[in-house]
């Protein structure tokens, strides 16, 4: 048997900075392919949602003319406003995952830009979207022009929030619906179902919320923003810090 050592492997070549843009390229542009797929699909189940919404109340309505709100009305309706909220509430919850993994998607595409000016420096200046992986970062991602307003207007007028005002909604008249069918006085018929309705509106946002604020506390960016002082006038912390 031979006492001699085995020779050391060879050192890997270096990638070069070309190869490493292609793949950086590649996996940006899977990332966009999966993105726009997931919205597309999410999109299709709020549509399809509007749809069996409109379809219900419709429904509701021939069917009370044709039955002339008889003692069969109620129970049809309250099992249409039921069917209705459970496909809503479904909804909702996918809605709520897509926004994470828009979440996600964005992260990764903001440590590719990191990559970019890794490669190249000078391509800092013109990149709109940033290039840092952490809160500050996906808020500049997701709002170009900054302001402190963008956080509360991006929350308002997102896909989520109209579902759940949705879904607010149709419990709030299930509740209406249940309510009234017990005899109850319609003062306090009107005071449950906006209970319930806002009920829902304030848990949905609550756990959104947290959910959200919950990832940034167990997440850890590769790429954190620098601080405010020392990002530059001209951008929204895309830029090496100044000297």
């Amino acid at each position: 048997m031979s006492d001699e050592e085995p020779a050391s492997p060879e050192p890997k070549p270096e990638v070069p900075p070309a190869v490493r843009a292609q793949l950086l390229a590649t996996e940006h542009w899977s990332l966009l392919a999966s993105r726009s797929t997931t919205q597309g699909e999410v999109l299709t189940r709020i549509s399809m949602f509007l749809y069996l919404v409109s379809a219900g109340l419709v429904s509701l309505a021939l069917a009370g003319q044709a039955t002339k709100f008889d003692e069969g009305f109620p129970g049809f309706a309250l099992t249409v406003l039921s069917i209705i909220l459970l496909v809503g509430v479904l909804t909702q919850v996918r809605v709520t995952n897509v926004g994470m993994e828009d979440l996600a998607y964005v992260l990764a595409m903001n440590r590719l830009r990191a990559a970019y000016v890794d490669l190249d420096p000078g391509v800092a200046p013109y990149l709109m979207a940033s290039r840092f992986d952490d809160l500050p970062g996906t808020q500049t991602t997701y709002y170009f022009l900054g302001g402190r307003p963008r956080n509360f207007s991006q929350v308002l007028g997102s896909s989520m929030m109209f579902i759940i005002a949705v879904n607010s909604t149709l419990l709030g008249l299930l509740l209406a619906g249940i309510t009234l069918g017990l005899g109850l006085p319609l003062l306090i018929c009107v005071a449950i179902s906006v209970a319930g309705g806002v009920g829902f509106l304030a848990g949905s946002i609550t756990v959104g919320r947290n959910r959200f604020l919950g990832f940034w506390r167990r997440y850890t960016p590769l790429f954190p923003s620098p601080p405010p002082a020392a990002s530059p006038r001209g951008g929204p912390g895309n830029r090496e810090p100044t000297s």
